[in-house]
């Protein structure tokens, strides 16, 4: 049999250095599949249960590896289900390259079975790349240009392979006609930095700063080091944005923790009081916690500038990688004076933030504590853990009470924020990171959504890690929380029972039937023995923790108006309205 452009795709792919591909057949790419059966490339297949889940996953290895993430779906519905995990990575600025397959080139435009116009489907979350391959010369170009285009913009792309050319004979050597473009799969980044006079422009406002706030998030993953140096030099208290959340470790004194809604008071207070910020490598999206404009001169170093000056107005906007810009900033930063006033209090309120969150997290509850689930986690936490959080509550607790040590990684879905990915991202960890214990906090309405099915792709794939370890925590609370308490805070209105209660299932007993262990946590005295059971277990495990939906969790600093609407859901009549306001006694009388 000759080579078909699927066998050739194989080899391209083995070019650009791709280990795995996350995927679901179809015979829409039956052409690409066969050629998987014959490749001797090495490359793995993951099957997933959901496209869905194969998007998140790719998402996912690209967010804890640096690398290119690859998924594979079959035309039409396939292809449509992919499109919440590569909007995840997109707006994350993550590089995932999506290959999809299409209808024969006879029938499009034919309205025929499965045609799905893909080129506009794909038109906004792969903007930067989205082609079809309408002929086997055009593979190799398409392929090289795909993974370049992901790698430099750390974006989104996608190549649409008609299920009549991946069948066709390869075309491996490009000719020498007018037309052919032979492209080549090698790829090297530049080492970006500013030029020397804006370098001394943004010395000269950080030098002359009184109350230096630095605020770092994913893009300064590399510049761990530099950003410490800066914040010795310039004695300043360092946030973190959720993405940026393991790259400083908790224990640095001048770690004020994250930042946000679902932020630290400490943090609040280093953005209130400051009169300079500090911004390398995050796109924070709230303004409203960081200083109000006018009130700090401002830097920023990003190395995307077209994120530079979105958040707040900047004094000088540095285009340049992290690590490398800061070691060309420090020597020209003055060294300010040890033990200063500021520094202090920036450090006195980190402590009393963390003595405040032991408080609360060993607060009763019924039947627990969701805090103290994660509170008791952090004292365990293996010093090479790979987490991955879910949005929700489960964000917000491990945001606040879990302590990040150097060397650990944290996925999330950041700036979509979609329920669902942790338990993709976690199984992506353990094939990137066979050797690495993972860990998924999922919320039960995610769990729901997408969890379960994730469940199974883990059964089916955890024997071959190996480090068996892999926990899944499951707050099931019974209720949509995080909507719960939106509704509560941001509307005014009580809870909804009709839209955010959860049926009630026994995830320990579901983990049980899929070939996995299972535990249930219901009591705070449980909650440690039982974290050390699943650290022990010889295969994943998945934790039932029974958690009280009506803990609170409360803001920095909350508004009036969300004060004010607060009190208007419990007098509109909120079910729960007794439960929530013994809790809230609880934790202010803490």
């Amino acid at each position: 049999m000759s080579k078909t452009v699927g066998d050739f795709l194989f080899e391209r792919l083995k070019l650009w250095n791709v280990q795995r591909i996350f995927g679901y057949p179809g015979d829409g790419i039956n052409g690409i599949v066969s050629a998987l059966g014959r490749t001797k490339t090495g490359i793995e297949f993951v099957q997933v249960r959901h496209e869905e889940e194969a998007a998140f996953m790719a998402s996912g290895t690209a967010k804890l590896t640096g690398e290119v993430g690859v998924c594979l779906a079959t035309s039409g519905p396939g292809a449509i289900h992919l499109l919440n995990g590569l909007y995840d990575a997109k707006l994350d600025h993550q590089p995932v390259v999506a290959i999809v397959g299409q209808q024969a080139r006879a029938s499009l435009g034919g309205h025929f079975q499965q045609e799905v116009d893909l080129l506009s489907l794909f038109k906004d979350v792969a903007g930067d790349f989205v082609q079809v391959c309408m002929s086997p010369e055009q593979a190799r170009h398409l392929i090289d240009r795909a993974f370049r285009i992901a790698k430099a913009r750390r974006c989104v792309t996608a190549i649409i392979f008609p299920n009549d050319v991946q069948e066709a004979p390869a075309v491996e050597t490009p000719g020498h006609e007018h037309g052919v473009i032979p492209t080549g799969a090698e790829f090297t980044w530049p080492v970006v930095v500013p030029c020397d006079a804006d370098l001394r422009r943004a010395a000269e406002i950080l030098n002359q700063g009184e109350r230096v706030a630095i605020l770092i998030g994913s893009g300064a993953a590399g510049a761990v080091d530099e950003v410490v140096a800066v914040a010795e030099a310039l004695e300043a208290g360092v946030a973190k944005a959720l993405l940026g959340k393991a790259v400083l470790s908790d224990d640095f004194p001048f770690a004020t923790g994250q930042i946000g809604l679902l932020g630290t008071k400490a943090s609040w207070q280093l953005m209130r009081d400051c009169d300079t910020l500090l911004m390398v490598g995050s796109t924070f999206p709230y303004s409203e916690f960081l200083p109000k404009v006018g009130q700090a001169k401002a830097v920023q170093i990003d190395i995307d500038p077209t994120m530079l000056s979105l958040r707040y107005p900047m004094d000088v906007a540095l285009t340049g990688d992290a690590a490398t810009t800061l070691r060309k900033l420090l020597p020209l930063l003055a060294q300010k004076s040890k033990g200063g006033n500021w520094r202090t209090t920036v450090e006195s309120n980190a402590k009393a933030w963390w003595s405040d969150e032991e408080a609360r997290a060993h607060l009763e509850a019924n039947p627990l504590n969701p805090e103290r689930f994660f509170w008791d986690f952090s004292a365990r936490i293996p010093d090479d853990a790979i987490c991955a959080v879910d949005t929700g509550m489960s964000t917000t607790f491990f945001a606040r009470a879990v302590k990040m040590r150097p060397g650990m990684k944290v996925a999330v879905s950041g700036t979509l924020a979609t329920m669902g990915p942790a338990l993709s991202f976690a199984a992506a960890a353990k094939f990137a990171f066979p050797d690495r214990p993972a860990f998924a906090f999922v919320g039960d309405g995610a769990m729901q959504m997408l969890g379960l099915n994730a469940l199974v792709t883990i059964s089916k794939y955890w024997r071959q890690w190996r480090d068996p370890r892999l926990v899944i925590a499951v707050l099931n609370n019974r209720d949509l929380n995080m909507v719960t308490w939106e509704l509560r805070g941001l509307g005014g209105s009580p809870k909804v029972p009709a839209t955010q209660d959860l049926p009630d299932i026994d995830y320990r007993r579901y983990a049980e039937l899929v070939g996995l262990a299972g535990f249930t946590v219901d009591k705070p005295e449980d909650v440690g023995g039982v974290w050390d059971q699943a650290l022990l277990a010889d295969r994943p495990v998945v934790i039932d923790v029974k958690a009280d939906p009506n803990v609170i969790a409360l803001p920095p600093h909350a508004t009036l108006e969300q004060t004010k609407n607060f009190f208007l859901a419990m007098a509109r009549g909120d079910e729960d309205r007794n439960d929530v306001l013994a809790q809230l006694y609880k934790q202010l009388a803490a």
